[in-house]
């Protein structure tokens, strides 16, 4: 592999003895402080059993659905904007989850964040900041920064899902206008007419765990003002919303590489944070990532492949298999496959260190953890009483890793509009989710969009998405706009469609140029007349890509 010379660092040096605590130098930092709930963290003290909750007072001003990191930080703002109101969160289990997605918040998603009152909800979860992306793609690499605002460059977090959702849940648990109980929420209650609910207003709890002959004590709860339903991309609620069928576009398949940390000192220059050094590839003795402290992403495997940091001495493996059907794993199809993916994409000759910290972990691998990767467009909610938020609403490709972006920034203008209209007055309400639909849609549009769009082009199942693939890694590394536009798309600070749309197809149009021109490596070959025509078939499948999406998106 070729590195800028501007981004060698001549004084790399073992890392094993240094402290983790000094490894990011810049004390402002999201991953740096104490966080004011840490106390909570493992507390089970505020957490009602389903059997204690049944002699409970059963009304509620809110009712929230699951303590996901939606659900929980939707819970905490309501609380701590509603200091008088009653809020309750059911949640099936309180213990840490265990996910190999949501494990990258972008930019915007920090923003968000710090918008709700939960900015240092990255400490003291062995957090580490992430700079933007390195792309490698047919022996060449490139790095897209994030964006720049007056304090400097934005930064995303990496971390352990189930870290981050305990500290949200300990901000929830913290306040004391919040019950927290452990229970399943078993159905709706409310109005309904031909078999669809008009009106929402209340839930039946159950027990944790619900007997399939019906035969649980189950309970009524009374929600004054609205009900929430975040449970999540496997909502069991979603259909009362959407009964459109989901779309299962691949599946993520998850690994997890340990290593020693990497530097502050070696890979950023100073307090900025910059980016200012490539790994070397045949360094064994630390992090193997090309660029550790960014999204490093794969593009020469059977789907894309994405590398990012749990930690600073863990960093998960998310390697994409295209299709709605994965290989069987009791066959050893699945891991041939895995095998033959993360081969192309991190090549022996190339990353010496990294391939071969790839095949350890697909060998010492006892089972491999995989999860469909579906879309999911947003549907106007019309019912009253009730608000459908984060993937029970919306899902898209976990690529671009933009969903709790989408689903914080669902929160943050939620509960900015609750806070000058009355829940309780259905009307108001109905004027509240029109307008959250009309202001939540270019943030959502972009993210989603882009997501599913640029997985199609990663993966590039036939020769005109993968001269688009090629179109596409050739106009970022354009550099000035051409790179740090599509940035601000990516990290969720760019919310502008029309944007997004005119950058697309720029790239379509380098993809005609380059086939006509006969320059592309991904498809080359052909007389001028057959160039002409596949060039232009291209730009047709690019449209086939991004506005059937777009339109998905738009609807009501």
């Amino acid at each position: 592999m070729t590195v800028p010379e501007t981004l060698v660092d001549e004084h790399h040096e073992p890392l094993s003895d240094k402290c983790e605590s000094h490894l990011d130098e810049n004390r402002n930092w999201p991953t740096h402080g104490t966080y004011e709930y840490t106390s909570y963290y493992h507390s089970r003290r505020e957490i009602v059993p389903f059997t204690d909750f049944i002699a409970m007072d059963k009304e509620f001003d809110f009712v929230v659905i699951g303590a996901g990191p939606i659900g929980a930080a939707l819970a905490f703002k309501l609380a701590t904007d509603n200091p008088t109101s009653r809020v309750l969160v059911v949640e099936k289990n309180w213990a840490e989850p265990d996910r190999i997605v949501g494990e990258l918040m972008q930019p915007g998603g920090c923003q968000a964040m710090e918008q709700l009152g939960l900015q240092n909800v990255f400490s003291d979860i062995s957090a580490v900041p992430v700079h933007g992306y390195y792309i490698s793609y047919r022996g060449r690499q490139l790095h897209v920064p994030y964006m720049h605002d007056a304090n400097g460059q934005l930064r995303g977090v990496s971390f352990h899902h189930g870290r981050l959702v305990m500290n949200l849940r300990a901000a929830c648990k913290a306040q004391s206008n919040v019950v927290c109980v452990e229970g399943s929420v078993t159905e709706l209650l409310g109005q309904m007419d031909n078999n669809r609910f008009t009106a929402v207003r209340g839930v039946r709890v159950g027990p944790q765990r619900i007997q399939a002959d019906g035969s649980d004590e189950c309970i009524d709860v009374c929600s004054r003002k609205l009900t929430f339903v975040c449970d999540g991309i496997t909502s069991q609620f979603r259909k009362q919303l959407n009964e459109r069928p989901v779309e299962l576009i691949s599946h993520f398949c998850g690994l997890v590489l340990e290593h020693e940390p990497v530097s502050s000192d070696t890979y950023f220059d100073g307090p900025t944070g910059t980016t200012s050094h490539v790994s070397r590839p045949t360094d064994t003795a630390g992090n193997p990532l090309p660029m550790p402290h960014n999204g490093n992403v794969m593009l020469d495997g059977v789907g894309p492949v994405l590398l990012y940091q749990m930690s600073e001495r863990e960093t998960r493996v998310l390697a994409d298999i295209p299709g709605p059907f994965l290989p069987s794993e009791s066959n050893g199809q699945l891991r041939e496959t895995l095998r033959t993916s993360l081969s192309r994409a991190a090549p022996k000759h190339l990353y010496p260190a990294l391939h071969a910290a790839l095949m350890r972990a697909l060998d010492d691998s006892r089972r491999i953890r995989c999860i469909g990767s579906k879309f999911i467009p947003a549907t106007a909610n019309n019912i009253d009483g009730a608000v459908w938020i984060g993937d029970a609403l919306n899902v898209r490709h976990p690529l671009t890793g933009g969903g709790m972006t989408v689903g914080l920034w669902d929160v943050v203008i939620l509960t900015d509009l609750l806070r000058t209209h009355d829940a309780a007055n259905s009307q108001q309400v109905q004027r509240v989710k029109a307008q959250w639909q009309w202001r939540r849609r270019p943030r959502a549009l972009v993210v989603n969009v882009l997501s599913v769009a640029l997985h199609a082009l990663f993966a590039a199942e036939t020769k005109e998405l993968g001269l688009l693939r090629e179109a596409c890694f050739e106009y970022l590394a354009k550099g000035s706009h051409y790179t740090m536009q599509p940035s601000g798309f990516l990290s969720g600070l760019l919310p502008s469609p029309m944007l997004l749309i005119f950058h697309f197809f720029s790239v379509a149009f380098l993809a005609v140029y380059l086939r006509v021109s006969d320059e592309s490596v991904a498809y080359s070959g052909g007389s001028l007349f057959y160039r002409v025509y596949s060039a232009f078939y291209t730009l047709y499948i690019a449209a086939t890509v991004i506005l059937p999406v777009i339109w998905r998106e738009l609807q009501p």
